[in-house]
């Protein structure tokens, strides 16, 4: 019967459940692993900043503020070789040991005065764009001046705006070999005055006449002084029309010397008037101290000048 008994106790069956509280990953270690690296770097970074002369830190900033214009000119940052950051190039907040912050800050304050004059030009560019197209419409609006459209001549210059007055066949500026101004071309410098008194810049008048000879005898009066004449009656009638008179820089007669025509230097076109509204670069090189003279080559000989045959009368 102890034998029946075993067989018919009953049979357990122990289920296990999975999930609850599984076995932790290793992730928190990667976390940790990461915190560790960035503390590490933090103090390299302190002991790094700690351990660098003001000097040192001063072209570390220039260099993070403007790195291509640090790198371009050299220096701390750049830099030399006792720096952190390794390269080539002179340093300039060094100077036999010493720290040099007066050089950088003149080089800041050149570029900067490099930036503020190119911006200068600009607008005094598009100033003389603007005068330009003004001179332009102003004579195209004129009834009576309209027709002299033809012998106006508007560019843009190294020295600024030029307003050139061209002679025509049947049309010119002046009688042969006088100074005395024609109505229409007295009319017209004083449209041109009321255009160019709006603005502050100084002008410039150049008298031409073309490759005629022009002779007077015993006087001596020939291109050189009719050109300069006829520049300077230009200017009279400009000052007359309102224009200030300090405003006229320069006045000169250049003869035929500078020929419009190069293929004709007997076309009409050679002899005008050029008027110049001078850009600030014109007014400076004006003012500036003259060069010293070139000392003359003493064996060169003496150019012979051919006598005059013709005495026919440039216009």
């Amino acid at each position: 019967m102890a034998g029946d008994s075993k067989k018919l106790q009953p049979i357990i069956v122990k289920r296990v459940r999975r999930g609850g509280h599984a076995h932790h990953g290793g992730a928190w270690k990667i976390a940790y692993a990461d915190f560790v690296t960035a503390m590490m770097a933090f103090f390299l970074l302190m002991w790094l900043l700690g351990s660098t002369t003001e000097g040192d830190k001063k072209g570390i900033a220039d260099f993070f503020n403007s790195p291509l214009k640090v790198a371009l000119m050299g220096g701390s940052g750049s830099g030399d070789s006792s720096h952190i950051i390794k390269g080539g190039g002179q340093d300039l907040t060094r100077s036999g040991g010493q720290v040099k912050n007066g050089d950088i800050a003149s080089q800041k304050k050149a570029i900067n005065l490099q930036a503020f004059k190119a911006e200068q030009r600009r607008a005094e560019t598009e100033r003389l764009e603007e005068l330009k197209d003004k001179v332009g419409d102003a004579i195209a609006a004129n009834g009576k001046l309209a027709g002299l459209k033809s012998q106006i001549r508007l560019d843009m210059t190294r020295d600024g705006l030029r307003i050139q007055i061209v002679d025509e066949n049947n049309r010119p500026m002046f009688d042969s070999g006088s100074a005395v101004l024609k109505p229409y071309m007295r009319e017209l410098l004083r449209l041109i005055a009321e255009v160019l008194a709006e603005v502050p810049n100084r002008l410039t008048l150049e008298g031409h006449t073309d490759a005629t000879p022009f002779g007077a005898g015993d006087r001596g009066y020939g291109n050189w002084e009719l050109s300069s004449d006829r520049a300077n009656a230009s200017r009279r009638e400009l000052v007359a029309a309102g224009l200030p008179e300090a405003r006229v820089l320069r006045v000169q007669g250049l003869a035929s010397s500078v020929l419009f025509d190069r293929n004709d230097p007997h076309s009409p076109a050679n002899r005008r008037i050029s008027i110049i509204v001078m850009n600030r670069d014109a007014e400076d090189r004006f003012f500036s101290p003259a060069p010293d003279p070139v000392e003359p080559v003493t064996n060169a000989p003496a150019a012979e000048t051919p006598p005059s045959t013709s005495t026919a009368n440039a216009r």
